[in-house]
């Protein structure tokens, strides 16, 4: 099924306040991936957790990491809870991308007050 990437953000993006209001800040990052995992599944939607993505380079694979949230098979979700985003955090992601394809990721802080979503995309495949 293909995706509309705005309304599956907007979507994802909604769920992750409602888990921030609820929560508040202060917790692990587990307690945020379970939470929003349970949000987005109350919605319908696919969710796999800590879901292993081989990074490719020319065609082999090199590494593998695991996406906090995989939705829809569409959307990479980071998680962090950190005082403030940073562009080590933003780094990570756009390197996510490239090594799997995909084109689209959140990047998602519960550690400040107010919860920070980043959407990042990479229209370079």
């Amino acid at each position: 099924m293909a995706w509309d990437y705005d309304w599956i953000t907007e979507e994802i993006i909604g769920k992750a306040f409602k888990v921030s209001n609820t929560l508040g800040a202060g917790f692990l990052e587990k307690v945020y991936e379970n939470a929003l995992a349970i949000e987005l599944r109350k919605s319908g939607f696919s969710v796999n957790q800590q879901y292993p993505i081989h990074v490719h380079y020319q065609g082999e694979i090199v590494g593998e990491y695991f996406a906090d949230l995989y939705v829809e098979k569409t959307v990479i979700i980071e998680l962090k809870t950190v005082k403030t985003l940073d562009d080590i955090h933003l780094a990570q992601v756009l390197n996510y991308l490239k090594g799997t394809r995909n084109s689209i990721a959140l990047l998602i802080n519960f550690g400040a007050p107010k919860v920070q979503i980043k959407r990042v995309i990479n229209n370079v495949l």
